[in-house]
């Protein structure tokens, strides 16, 4: 049995002069690994939920597949110290997995997750300017407050992000939750390509600023639009636009900012 999503912590409350103590619900953190052939590839931490999502979605937006048929199998094993999400990749795929990790046994790693190098981290994506997807000034006030209203576990504690992929003429199809930006991401993406949808049919909505990896994660689904509740940093807006992506950011009720390729917003 894994770990619950959330607990109840007990809190002192100061509040209009009145001091009272209570109980809060606040999400889980926990260690999750991700391990390739018995071998542990990163380890981050995680609302302990959406683990077989989590470990697709982690496993094709930092470049270890290119589809889920070179996944073979995926064991979720819990311990005292955390959960280890082991995968089994196809043989050819874990032969270059292995070439990879002997190639990274002299240089220092710059530590994110299981990246390298500098040219990783800015590493070349896909390009997504050839998709036909456009969204109305309303698709995209409404996808965010669909998601809004999509995240029970952010209702009950207040402390996670939330990762929704919205359909125009088809609402908000999966939403998925985590204590990390980038979890939340990848559980979303997995999620996506398990289903029916495809990545280019819809737009990525998530609740937190964009960074680049954010981009990065949304282009190698293959959504040709990002929109988020927050702020964009610069080097996303960068990468978004020599990828081809609109950037939607700043959503607040029916204001939104659009930083990039904002042809494929229509107004009403």
């Amino acid at each position: 049995m894994f770990p619950p999503a959330s607990t109840r912590s007990t809190r002192t409350v100061y509040r209009g002069g009145i001091v009272s103590v209570a109980d809060r619900v606040v999400p889980e953190e926990v260690p999750i690994a991700i391990s390739y052939g018995g071998s542990s590839h990163a380890v981050m931490m995680a609302t302990p939920r959406d683990l077989e999502e989590f470990a697709i979605g982690f496993s094709l937006t930092e470049g270890i597949v290119q589809n889920t048929r070179e996944i073979s199998d995926i064991d979720i094993v819990e311990d005292e110290q955390g959960i280890d999400v082991q995968i089994t990749l196809a043989d050819h795929v874990e032969e270059a997995l292995r070439k990879r990790r002997r190639s990274m046994a002299g240089p220092v790693g710059c530590g994110l997750c299981g990246i390298e190098s500098i040219e990783q981290a800015v590493r070349k994506i896909p390009d997504v300017s050839g998709s036909s997807l456009t969204l109305t000034t309303r698709d995209i006030v409404g996808a965010v407050s669909a998601l809004n209203a999509a995240q029970p576990l952010h209702h009950e504690t207040r402390a996670v992000h939330g990762a929704g992929f919205y359909v125009p003429g088809r609402g908000l199809r999966t939403v998925r939750e985590d204590v990390g930006r980038h979890n939340a991401l990848d559980k979303l993406c997995g999620s996506v390509i398990r289903s029916t949808d495809s990545g280019a049919s819809g737009a990525v909505v998530v609740t937190s600023r964009i960074s680049v990896e954010m981009v990065q994660k949304t282009a190698i689904l293959g959504s040709p639009v990002l929109i988020a509740i927050s702020a964009p940093t610069a080097l996303a807006i960068r990468t978004a636009d020599e990828a081809g992506m609109t950037l939607v950011a700043l959503v607040r009720g029916e204001d939104f900012e659009v930083f990039t390729h904002a042809c494929r917003v229509e107004p009403e």
